[in-house]
């Protein structure tokens, strides 16, 4: 009630009345624009101020700039959900959106601001959200969600590592694997909650069927088996050891999304894409294993676990969240289905790329094309609605 009051009391530009609208609307224009921009410094018609190298540009600010966005809009909206406790807005809210933003600006230009700066900008943004996160979870008493919190700080010391290694050793290697298993890890603690859960509430309003199995030992034991197998991969990322280990991951995750009975939630686009999206988890897992056995190139798995598992998982939820905390029907409509095919086309024709170098030209460009009009896609569709303020 005390959360609904101050919603309905607050005065100030519907964008910043609560932390998904920023973040969403905006981490979605950024994953757009730099793929095309990313791709004509990939074919050499461009040439960014950046320090770092362009691949590794390319991987932090997906990596480390849209999905921080997309975490600071799903922490600052569950949290004050699980605690009962009012939500960042308004002038707060503001400043830590502008700091993520220049946290984008420092990366890109930080050829000319300097490395040390850049980094000192863009740690900040973390390192305030797992502060503020942690802050209103210990005050509400929800310790067991402290857990994001600590995956958030990883990520934070993460992203730390990153500009290090990138400046010292000339690319970032050890830190963007770490960062890649950090972030499907997150999906497979936070996705093993909603998934499962959404899609009992959808089918429980159905006919008799089989529903989800609930969150137990073996869920439990199949994330902590495959964190352990990311973390081997992303210190030491082939041998037969660690194929072993992401082989035995990917099987985990097969039969934890089979028993999440995905195949009756085909009417249900916004259910459906849920299971679609984490069942690139255990595709990156077989393939990762194959890399490590030098069967593939290292980055189909990379790419079946960021354009795959992240972005489809991450649109998945902007689109179910901006809906359901806008006051909106809880359906996909053409647009919303639209966008999740045009995802789907971008991880499949970017892993494509990387089992078959003879055809990547044309399926980079088929990828990059389907992952702008996905991400741009879901901002124009959904602007008007975190730009305009709820009617309660």
């Amino acid at each position: 009630m005390a959360t609904m009051q101050r919603l309905t009391g607050y005065r100030g530009p519907a964008l910043f009345s609560y932390g998904f609208r920023p973040f969403f609307l905006f981490g979605a224009i950024h994953a757009g624009a730099i793929v095309p921009l990313w791709m004509a410094v990939f074919f050499g018609d461009v040439s960014l101020p950046t320090a770092l190298a362009p691949r590794d540009w390319h991987v932090h600010e997906m990596l480390f700039g849209y999905v921080s966005a997309v975490i600071a809009g799903f922490l600052l909206t569950a949290v004050p959900n699980w605690t009962g406790r009012l939500p960042i807005q308004g002038g707060p809210l503001g400043a830590l959106f502008a700091i993520w933003l220049a946290g984008r600006l420092a990366a890109t230009f930080s050829g000319i601001i300097g490395w040390q700066f850049a980094l000192a900008i863009d740690a900040t943004f973390w390192l305030l959200l797992a502060a503020a996160a942690a802050r209103e979870i210990i005050a509400g008493r929800k310790w067991g969600n402290l857990k994001l919190v600590g995956i958030v700080s990883l990520l934070a010391a993460t992203n730390i590592a990153f500009h290090i290694e990138a400046h010292f050793n000339g690319i970032a290697d050890y830190s963007a694997r770490a960062g890649v298993g950090l972030v499907v890890t997150l999906i497979c603690v936070i996705g093993g909650r909603i998934v499962p859960s959404f899609t009992r509430n959808w089918l429980s309003r159905q006919k008799p069927g089989r529903l989800p199995v609930p969150f137990g030992r073996f869920d439990a034991a199949a994330v902590a088996i495959g964190a352990s197998a990311m973390g081997a991969w992303a210190v030491v990322p082939s041998g037969r050891a660690v194929a072993g280990a992401l082989g035995v991951a990917g099987v985990l995750h097969v039969i934890r999304l089979a028993r999440w009975a995905g195949h009756r939630t085909i009417p249900d686009r916004l259910v459906l894409i849920l299971h679609v999206a984490y069942a690139f988890v255990p595709a990156g897992f077989f393939l990762a294993a194959l890399s490590s056995l030098d069967l593939v190139a290292p980055s189909a798995g990379i790419h079946a676990w960021t354009g795959g598992a992240i972005g489809s998982m991450t649109i998945a939820v902007m689109t179910r969240a901006s809906l359901g905390h806008t006051g909106q029907e809880l359906s996909a409509s053409t647009t919303t289905q639209a966008v999740y095919a045009s995802i789907i086309v971008a991880a499949l024709a970017r892993i494509c790329a990387a089992v078959d170098p003879s055809y990547s030209v044309p399926l980079l460009m088929i990828a990059g094309i389907a992952w702008t009009g996905a991400f741009l896609g879901f901002a124009l569709t959904y602007a008007p609605a975190l730009c305009r303020a709820r009617r309660f």
